[in-house]
């Protein structure tokens, strides 16, 4: 046998559509700073996407008693009757629209969903529209897919939405997608019921692209905003929409990985076989979980909704008297948006100069807070700030970064 040094080398290849693919910037930027914590650095989180509050007692008090029944075996691969038939009822009373548990799948969180929907899809040369700033996975899981992202600006001025004007000019023919996040992440802009009609005037006359609405932050939602989704708001495009959501954001359940979407029944059917020789079904005990979450009392969002906006309120009122830094007040989910196109160009006494936002966000980190730049995000002269953490937690960090603003030449 030869010697390993003289053994054939890169006998394991990656895959074309990997190496298109690139790797996630919060995941990365989140990895740096949790290597600074693990130094001894006293790091503000302020990048990770996730409740801080704990999931409610009664999903756990849920969990427990299924695990003791002894439900802890494989579920159907689409996931549990008696969860997809709450997943319809909960689409018909709070959505106005009609689902049937055969057209429901669950998976192991909305994101599996999403990048499921895109691979049972999407084929080489097919072009999937995407409005900027995204979600960072969106346009790496259509690259995934063999098929091509066409990213649409949306500017601070419009609300970071997309028009229907805008939507027109980004479509072709080999159009099968557009993809909608409202609340968005990083934005936190709502697509109220008259954006989303303009959109759909549009998509009417284009029918040979679906819609996906992924609507993870749904349940937070700001006081003058109201969420609305295309399978409401435009029940004739039914037979090409695909509602996406989960309990990750709203009942904070980020690790239990459960996340459900909703579509007609031909484009179900492909994703369960997907998920059928992938991951199968979702945890049994985490759909038990999901299943209290949407039958059990929720009047504690409406606690957490307001704590989401105190916190809100606090980083704007503190973030929007630095000179260098530009704000929109969002109307949902929980990130700040911030423009640190007054930071960019300028010098530190000890890195130098500012190039760019990922410049920007490394330089905050070293003053002790960590952001994600928005280059992440299709957007590059921003950062992303979450407020869902406490409200001390938030007011230090704030301070750090007018320090660092501050100590800028």
């Amino acid at each position: 046998m030869k010697p390993p040094s003289q053994m054939k080398k890169n006998a394991v290849q990656i895959s074309e559509r990997i190496s298109r693919a690139s790797e996630s910037g919060t995941t990365r930027l989140a990895k740096i700073a949790r290597d600074f914590k693990a130094g001894g650095k006293d790091i503000c989180q302020l990048g990770v996407g996730e409740p801080d509050f704990n999931t409610p007692g009664f999903v756990l008090e849920a969990a427990r008693d299924a695990m003791a029944r002894g439900e802890t075996r494989y579920t159907d691969v689409a996931g549990t009757k008696q969860l997809r038939l709450a997943i319809a009822e909960k689409l018909r009373t709070e959505n106005s629209a009609e689902y049937a548990p055969e057209h429901v799948i669950v998976g192991t969180g909305a994101k599996q969903l999403i990048y499921n929907a895109l691979m049972a899809t999407l084929n080489r040369g097919d072009e999937v529209v995407i409005s900027a700033p995204y979600w960072v996975s969106y346009p790496e899981m259509v690259k995934i897919a063999d098929a091509t992202p066409v990213i649409v600006d949306c500017p601070a001025s419009e609300g970071f939405k997309l028009s229907g004007v805008a939507l027109e000019q980004a479509l072709t023919d080999n159009t099968r997608w557009l993809i909608l996040n409202s609340p968005g992440n990083p934005t936190g802009a709502v697509y109220g019921r008259e954006d989303l009609l303009e959109l759909a005037d549009v998509l009417r006359r284009h029918p040979g692209v679906a819609v996906m609405c992924d609507d993870i932050y749904e349940k937070i939602v700001f006081p003058g905003s109201k969420f609305a989704t295309m399978a409401e708001v435009a029940p004739d495009l039914w037979n090409r929409t695909l509602t996406v959501n989960g309990m990750s954001k709203s009942f904070a359940m980020t690790g239990w990985r459960v996340g459900y979407a909703a579509g007609p029944d031909e484009l179900i059917a492909a994703m369960t076989k997907l998920q059928s020789q992938s991951t199968t079904n979702a945890s049994s005990i985490g759909q038990a979980a999901a299943l209290a979450a949407l039958a059990g009392p929720n009047d504690f969002l409406d606690e957490w909704n307001e704590e989401y906006r105190r916190r809100r309120d606090l980083v704007f009122d503190r973030l929007s008297q630095i000179e260098l830094l530009g704000l929109n007040l969002p109307q949902g989910a929980f990130y700040h948006f911030v423009s640190c196109d007054g930071m960019i160009g300028r010098r530190t006494t000890k890195t130098g100069l500012l190039a760019n936002d990922e410049a920007v966000c490394e330089y905050l980190l070293k003053a002790g807070v960590a952001v994600v730049p928005g280059s992440a995000f299709g957007a590059p002269g921003f950062f992303r700030l979450s407020f869902a953490a406490s409200s001390e937690t938030l007011d230090i960090g704030c301070e750090r970064i007018r320090e660092a603003v501050d100590a800028l030449a």
